[in-house]
């Protein structure tokens, strides 16, 4: 190894056949008892051997399977030589949060599931070396916010501090912008902070980042709601030159189900919020709002926020953990390693299952789910095969709880001047530049499409940045470009 400011070493050569090396896992028994992170990082030898399994593919899947197109095979061959450092720098020069896409970013998807060498053997543990390499940056030179030479005068507002909202207002800043983000709740950072449990993603991680933003000169306001506080024709023909909405898709989908009006009957976000229990250990979680001991809860959803939400209510003390899901395990939309660790901490899977009714007690909490065995039937037009309903396979399910993560869909900013075009499914209409159909609007991450996944976002933000740094220094001509025209089209 040469350390990770050493000269580079001559070639490597590659060992695919060495058995994939990851992360180790804490037993389950140890991490149920708090909400630190669940895995332990590589150390410097491990990941140059794991690097060492790249074998340099000429048309390199991995980097097209990246919604950034990071320069995969660069930084795994600096990693392998133990130039880490430098390995780091590639990754940068792509993503604006890469030791968070290094911890978030779906395990065994994406880059990991095009590898070449899934088609015979593991595929490198490509995010856990992003993961590694970025940290060891990060211990050695700092998380530094570099000189803006100048300012342009220009002011933008970010509407949302998820990952495509910091993302944008990182690349704007570094132009010279002035940039204010605007987050609706009381902490910055999106779903980062407000949604994903520590378990996954502990929260100093994010709030460094986001200290680096504010050394950057990034402004950060919380608790304003676009609609309420301030409105998006406001923000946008008085307040400010630009806007990008990167609100999210944090509004959860309900079925319209007998019973669904009853209490105990919850929605995943506001209790991932209240109970992610921070980075502090059971003794310490003087935040969580739902006491769990000794109760049944039921997670109805196949998705990661489903699985979130049963692993955090193992750390609570329920007395049993129940995921329901009405397609089978293969057909989960979440990830296949969170199910196996979920299932590692006790959660209880009930597969091609759905809920027919919720019941209630007299005083009106649910008490009790009556379900329905299914099997799969045709494919949907995305490809995938429907449940079908089994007759008189009905069942009861006892439950002091329910959790309900059945997807999300965007709740858009109010917007009572202009009319921002809206595709079928309720999200914003982009060109392919990200811009909506008003002047000086752009809008990206998961309010603009359905893949919840981090690193697209952080692509979107890139994008749009550029696209709205190119608008404000008239870098690039607009004119006589209907813009309403084009965003039309794309909806049709």
């Amino acid at each position: 190894m040469t350390g990770l400011q050493g000269e580079p070493q001559q070639r490597r050569k590659s060992t695919p056949k060495r058995p994939r090396i990851e992360p180790q896992v804490r037993p389950a028994e140890a991490r149920i008892c708090d909400f630190r992170d669940v895995c332990k990082p590589l150390t410097a030898e491990m990941v140059m051997a794991e690097a060492n399994r790249c074998i340099n593919c000429l048309d390199a899947p991995c980097v097209e399977a990246c919604p950034l197109h990071n320069d995969i095979p660069k930084w795994l061959d600096l990693a392998a030589r133990g130039e880490f450092l430098a390995a780091a720098e590639v990754s940068q020069a792509t993503s604006n949060i890469p030791e968070i896409c290094g911890r978030i970013c779906p395990n065994g998807q994406l880059c990991e599931e095009a590898c070449f060498l899934e088609i015979k053997h593991q595929p490198v543990a490509i995010r856990a070396i992003e993961l590694f390499i970025n940290e060891a940056y990060i211990r050695e030179r700092g998380l530094t916010a570099p000189v803006v030479p100048f300012k342009t005068g220009k002011t933008v507002a970010v509407i949302g501090s998820g990952p495509a909202g910091l993302t944008c207002a990182d690349e704007l800043a570094r132009r010279g912008h002035s940039v204010t983000v605007l987050e609706a709740r009381s902490q910055p950072g999106g779903l980062l902070i407000n949604g994903i449990p520590s378990f996954k993603l502990e929260k100093w991680v994010v709030e460094r980042r986001l200290r680096y933003l504010q050394e950057l000169g990034v402004e950060f306001l919380s608790d304003v709601r676009v609609g309420r506080d301030v409105t998006l024709y406001e923000l946008e023909t008085v307040c400010f030159d630009a806007v990008f909405i990167a609100c999210g898709a944090q509004k959860s989908k309900r079925p319209e189900l007998p019973g669904i009006e009853l209490k105990g009957i919850h929605d995943p976000l506001p209790f991932l919020i209240h109970n992610s229990g921070g980075d502090r250990s059971r003794a310490e979680r003087h935040n969580a709002k739902d006491d769990l001991t000794g109760k049944t809860i039921t997670v109805f959803g196949g998705g990661d926020t489903a699985i979130d939400g049963a692993r955090t209510a193992v750390r609570l003390d329920a007395d049993r953990v129940i995921c329901v899901y009405r397609r089978d395990e293969e057909n989960m939309p979440g990830s296949s390693r969170e199910v196996q660790a979920a299932k590692e901490e006790g959660v209880e899977f009930q597969f091609c299952t759905q809920p027919l009714r919720f019941l209630g007690d007299h005083q009106g909490y649910v008490k009790a789910v009556e379900c329905i065995r299914t099997k799969l039937g045709a494919t949907d037009a995305q490809g995938r095969r429907l449940p079908v309903p089994v007759a008189k396979s009905n069942f009861v399910l006892p439950t002091d709880y329910v959790i309900l993560a059945f997807g999300f869909g965007v709740d858009p900013v109010q917007d009572n001047h202009g009319g921002l075009f809206l595709t079928p499914q309720g999200r914003y209409a982009i060109d392919d530049r990200n811009r909506t159909n008003h002047r000086n609007v752009w809008a990206g991450g998961d309010a603009v499409r359905r893949a919840r996944v981090v690193a697209s976002a952080v692509n979107d933000g890139r994008k749009a940045a550029l696209a709205i740094h190119e608008y404000l220094t008239g870098l690039r001509n607009s004119e006589g470009r209907d813009f309403g025209t084009v965003v039309a089209s794309k909806i049709k």
